[in-house]
């Protein structure tokens, strides 16, 4: 039986846990989360969305959070349909507008 791993998010000390669960053995490993803006350009609008990036000594870090990869998503969308109110739920939107040199 291989092991099964996932991050499980502990609220009340705002930190992240990798835990894996295998047939005999329960461990867990500490993981660590920085803040970050991550850039989502579409069309004319570019949005900043503020994610958690999840940073552990093993596998490939760092990554996000499924909540936060939905963010980005749900707010790409929006900017894509023209929803600029739903996007600024989300993020901090703004217009980009060329500039002639």
């Amino acid at each position: 039986m291989q092991a099964l791993r996932y991050a499980a998010w502990r609220a009340e000390e705002r930190e992240v846990v990798l835990v894996t669960v295998g047939r005999w053995f329960h461990e867990k490993k500490e993981m660590s989360t920085r803040r970050f803006t991550k850039m989502v350009h579409e069309g004319g609008y570019v949005a900043e969305v503020d994610v958690d990036l999840i940073f552990e000594e093993e596998g490939w870090s760092p990554y996000l959070s499924l909540q936060d990869a939905n963010r980005l998503d749900d707010v790409r969308e929006a900017l894509r349909s023209g929803d600029l109110a739903s996007a600024a739920k989300l993020s901090r939107v703004y217009i980009l507008k060329p500039v002639a040199v």
